[in-house]
């Protein structure tokens, strides 16, 4: 689920929990830019703003900084560490779009190929519904998090497993929002039937193929599509703000493909990194995966190719994607090249909003767009 720049989308006003948490800041640091200092007093602000803790990658080309503040786990009070891997949640949508590409360029599936052409039957109006469209959000598929049933069903029980089509079903439940091709709107039922599709066009697995196509050969050791409700290995818990609650441990299905990573900062850097210097699409797909439709939903100026979100900056556009899960929030942002990246992992969220989706309280969030600007700009 999407989180914006210029909103940091549909926040909560809540109090802080900084003293509630006891969170005390830390930093790690890789050849740190002058500029350190600063960027670590604005992130210890999103800890101040009531965020449990928080995690910043910022890099320039050959000079990185790695940043951290508060605690990882609020009880028994483990600090953050750089390398905690997080819930990424609609970062999840950049990766799915670059194995669809890649399977266009096997000639395995066109772009214009449409959902009845591969899942018959699965998606009313499936023979109108193309793949571009679900890629870049213009299917005019209801969003299945906006089904208030499947949200108290999911709630009460976060531990059940949701197949793929019984996630479609519900969406598909419901009227279109609009008529393919007619409008934008940003709808996590897309993804779902793009993951069905991938299986569908190769015979295995989305998280297979994710594995094999993206995370070997990049070697994005922290970075997996897990079928499992705990996260492996060292990572930061989640939390709801209101009331204060652990929320870590959930079922992935219900994210699925839309944005079930998990990651860190450092894999999700160099994944952007490889997207956007040519080493996983041919130039013209990436090329296509860079053209935009207008993105109004996620804030003034924004734009959204094809699983890739261009967000207007006063230093210059930025390009990737944010993502909001419950208990965690994203940003993973870069310049066209892929030579300026940052990225900021937050423990923390309100609950579910009324469309759907996850984010940072109102003071928290706009400690994080601070936190941006101040690295993409100073």
């Amino acid at each position: 689920m999407p989180r914006t720049r210029t909103t940091a989308a549909l926040v909560v006003a809540m109090p802080t929990l900084a003293a509630a948490v006891g969170a005390s800041p830390s930093s790690a640091r890789d050849r740190a830019p002058q500029r350190a200092p600063t960027l670590q007093r604005d992130l210890d602000r999103v800890v101040a703003a009531g965020a449990p803790g928080a995690v910043l990658l910022v890099r320039d080309r050959d000079r990185t900084v790695r940043l951290t503040s508060g605690s990882g786990n609020v009880r028994p009070g483990t600090r953050m560490r750089a390398s905690d891997r997080f819930r990424v949640g609609s970062i999840t949508k950049t990766l799915v779009a670059t194995v669809v590409l890649q399977l266009v360029a096997e000639q395995r599936l066109t772009l214009q190929d449409t959902v009845a052409r591969w899942l018959p039957g699965v998606v009313p109006d499936g023979e109108r519904i193309t793949v571009r469209q679900l890629l870049n959000h213009t299917s005019g598929l209801f969003a299945f998090g906006g089904d208030r049933e499947f949200v108290t069903r999911a709630s009460r029980d976060p531990l059940r497993v949701w197949t793929p089509r019984e996630i479609v079903a519900i969406a598909t439940a419901h009227p279109p929002t609009f008529a393919p091709g007619a409008g934008w709107s940003y709808s996590d039922t897309n993804y779902y039937v793009l993951g069905l599709i991938v299986q569908t066009a190769t015979g295995h697995s989305l998280a297979g193929e994710l594995q094999r196509r993206i995370l070997s050969p990049m070697r994005l050791r922290a970075t997996s599509l897990p079928t499992q409700p705990g996260i492996p290995e060292r990572h930061a818990h989640g939390y709801f703000l209101r009331p204060f609650q652990d929320v870590t441990v959930g079922s992935p299905s219900v994210q699925w493909a839309a944005g079930a990573l998990v990651s860190n900062a450092d894999d999700l850097a160099r994944f952007y990194r490889a997207l956007l210097g040519g080493r996983l699409l041919r130039p013209d797909l990436l090329r296509l995966m860079e053209t935009t439709v207008a993105a109004p939903q996620l804030g003034p100026g924004n734009a959204y190719g094809l699983g890739l979100q261009r967000v207007p900056e006063p230093c210059g556009a930025l390009w990737g994607h944010s993502g909001g899960s419950p208990g965690y929030v994203a940003h993973a942002l870069n310049s066209r090249d892929g030579s300026r990246q940052v990225v900021v992992l937050v423990n923390a969220t309100g609950p579910l909003s009324p469309a759907g989706l996850f984010g940072l309280p109102t003071r928290a969030a706009r400690a994080v767009e601070h936190l941006i600007h101040t690295a993409t700009c100073a």
